[in-house]
This record gives C-alpha cells, sequence and structure tokens, in this order.
C-alpha cells in the first residue's frame, strides 16, 4: 500500500545545542557570522553561506582565553547544524596572528599551580579539537597571520589551509614549559616527514608559509602585502625564488643580515590587503559546493579518521598529564612569560634549571628562584 497518506511532520527542527551566548564582538572573544557563497563572478549565491568561526583578540596575537575556547565549540556546532553552511572559515582578526595558542597571562596569573583547574581546561580545549575534526563541513583555516603553538595546533585540525604568506608555523611548548599534546605531537608527522615533525616540534623553530606550503603542511600561501603602486609584493622577509645554496633548497626560507634588514625597511611601507586570499579561498568554496554533499563529507570525515586515531589516543593523556605539570615546568614557564617586562626575559635560566636537576634539587620556591631572572635595574 502506497504511504502517502500518511501525514508528514515538514517543520524542520533545531539541532542546535548552543544560542548565541558564546559569540561577542569586544576583544577578547569569538566571533560568529555567515556569509553569501561567492560564484566565479563575485555574485553572491542566493540561499548558501559560509561560516565564518574567528578569534578576536589582536591585542594578544589572537590568543584564546576560556570563554573563546567555548565559543569556538560552539561555533563549529552551529555550522555543522546550518543546513545552508557549504563550510566553514576558521580565522582571526587583523594581519599579524590568526592563533598564538592560549592567553599566558590567564595560564599564569589563574591556572599555574591549580592542576586540576587547568585538567579541567584542557578537557575544554580538547573539546575544541573534537569540534573541528567533527564539523560537519569542511574546515578551511584561513591563517591571516602567525599560527603558533595552540593555533598551530587547532590550525592543524582544520582540512586544509590557506595562509597569509606573511604568517609563521611553529611550536613554543618547549621553550616555555609545555608540551604540545594539543594536536601537534599527534598531527605534525602527517603533514610532514617524522624528522621534519620532530624538529618543528620540539625546537619552536619558526617555519613560513612559503616553507610550509613546500612541505606539505598547508595548501597555499597567499601575498597579502601591496606596494604604493598598487603591485603584490611577496613577503619580502622570505626568500621565494627557487635554487639552491650550497646544496640545499632555500625557498621559503628566512632572509638573515643585510637582506634582512632591506625587508624590515620595505615591509614598512607596504600596505595589507587580503582579496587575493579570500579570493582563494572563495574558489575552494566554489569547487565544494559544487559536489554531493554526503559523498563530499563522508570523503572528508574518512581522511580525518587518519588524524582522530592518535588523537584520540593521546589526548586523555594529554587532559592530566598537562594538568599536573602546572605545578612544575608550566609554573616556571608561563610565569617567566607573564613576567618579561620586569625582568626582561620570556624565559628562565634553561642551563641553571639543567644544573638543579643533575643535583636532584626537589621542585619547590627555592628552585623557581634560582632559575627566575632577576627584575631590570
Amino acid at each position: 500500500m502506497p504511504l502517502n497518506f500518511l501525514e508528514r511532520d515538514n517543520k524542520l527542527k533545531n539541532h542546535n545545542l548552543f544560542g548565541d551566548e558564546h559569540f561577542g564582538s569586544s576583544p577578547p572573544c569569538t566571533m560568529y557570522e555567515k556569509k553569501a557563497l561567492i560564484d566565479p563572478d563575485g555574485n553572491e549565491v542566493d540561499g548558501l553561506h559560509t561560516a565564518w568561526i574567528t578569534l578576536n583578540n589582536p591585542e594578544q596575537y589572537g590568543s584564546y582565553t576560556t570563554d573563546m575556547i567555548k565559543g569556538v565549540i560552539a561555533g563549529m556546532h552551529k555550522a555543522s547544524m546550518s543546513r545552508d553552511v557549504v563550510a566553514t572559515i576558521f580565522t582571526g582578526t587583523g594581519d599579524r596572528a590568526f592563533c598564538t595558542g592560549g592567553n599566558v597571562k590567564e595560564y599564569a596569573e589563574y591556572y599555574t599551580k591549580r592542576p586540576k583547574e587547568y585538567a579541567d581546561y584542557v578537557d575544554l580545549f580538547s573539546g575544541m579539537v573534537d569540534a573541528i575534526l567533527k564539523c560537519r563541513t569542511p574546515v578551511i583555516c584561513r591563517s591571516n597571520g602567525m599560527r603558533i603553538a595552540g593555533g598551530q595546533e587547532i590550525g592543524q585540525a582544520c582540512d586544509l589551509t590557506v595562509a597569509a604568506d606573511t604568517a609563521n608555523f611553529g611550536q613554543a611548548g618547549t621553550r616555555h614549559g609545555s608540551v604540545p599534546d594539543g594536536g601537534s605531537t599527534d598531527f605534525l608527522p602527517w603533514n610532514l616527514s617524522m624528522e621534519q615533525a620532530m624538529w618543528n616540534c620540539i625546537s619552536n623553530e619558526q617555519w613560513s608559509a612559503y616553507k610550509m606550503e613546500r612541505l606539505g603542511l598547508i595548501t597555499k600561501a597567499v601575498p597579502i602585502k601591496k606596494d604604493s603602486g598598487g603591485n603584490w609584493v611577496p613577503n619580502p622577509f622570505v626568500i621565494t625564488d627557487t635554487y639552491a645554496k650550497d646544496g640545499q633548497i632555500v625557498y621559503g626560507e628566512f632572509k638573515n643580515g643585510k637582506e634582512a634588514g632591506e625587508a624590515k625597511a620595505l615591509f614598512k611601507t607596504l600596505t595589507t590587503d587580503f582579496s587575493w586570499l579570500d579570493d582563494y579561498i572563495n574558489k575552494m568554496v566554489w569547487t565544494l559546493a559544487n559536489l554531493f554533499p554526503l559523498c563530499l563529507m563522508k570523503s572528508v570525515e574518512t581522511i580525518r579518521i587518519k588524524k582522530r586515531f592518535f588523537w584520540d589516543a593521546n589526548k586523555i593523556s594529554g587532559i592530566y598529564g598537562l594538568g599536573a605539570n602546572m605545578n612544575a615546568e608550566a609554573y616556571l614557564g608561563f610565569n617567566a612569560f607573564n613576567s618579561q617586562k620586569v625582568t626582561g626575559s620570556d624565559v628562565i635560566d634553561f642551563l641553571e634549571l639543567r644544573r638543579q636537576y643533575a643535583k636532584g634539587h626537589i621542585f619547590d620556591d627555592e628552585l623557581a628562584e634560582m632559575v627566575f631572572y632577576p627584575p631590570k635595574k
């Protein structure tokens, strides 16, 4: 018997868990906005959108506070549950940083020596990574500037990255008392060779967007600077010519010496224009829009499984390990960074710390006094 005699409820249901309580407009906050899908001719497409989730904290280089993390989680879920969203764009405000990780001021002044509180915070952070990895649309990281430390981790959780060519990429944990177990120890070996992943993870070197594109960490690096004549200027601090020097590929490496000084002088004369970068993202999203939605997301999710396998295996130990570390090296590292205006240094005396470890000194306030640099005179 045909079933068309049955009555159907055609009223669309709301599957969203959150309202707009976790979004704001004044920094520090996370912002959420829907923008119209753009066709290849630059026209807005009726009824279809991209969801923009923006870390709005430019004065602190895009660092996320506890409340901002909640905004990212809510934003990823909101984008997932929006039937008209083709793709999610994850970005920051300004032209200096996408995100440089957690807010160290908050870490130093609240979370250090509160291991249970920090474990709860890392649990929340893990929820942010989970929210990116389970978003029901492709997630594009629009890296508008530096992507460092935890910013590198949440950026790698995204499916694709289009970066301003002025963006730098790297970690900071081992220099400031933490461990990049928020994703980088899991994701970097998928994007780089094992040894490149190892060095990038532990050295805290910052690598250019062009180098990361060459090595496969990001999809595309795009210029965002123009000269007075309106001409695009690739990042002047980076070698963008393809040649070898002393048997080494130098494309994407930073200039030094006289060349770096000349680059600094040139950079001050340039203006910022994100139009090329945003056009590139619009073309990517247009490609995504013209695919079968469910087949697209099955493909995205199946690739994500590889990242999620190691992330899921490691994230629990990260929660408790990073929490416990707030009574130890993280206490030293975050407070050194937070007091750099007083001491003139954003790090401790690492050599003295190693000497005291070698002597078997217990981890106490006396040890902290021995490795913190004294206030500037």
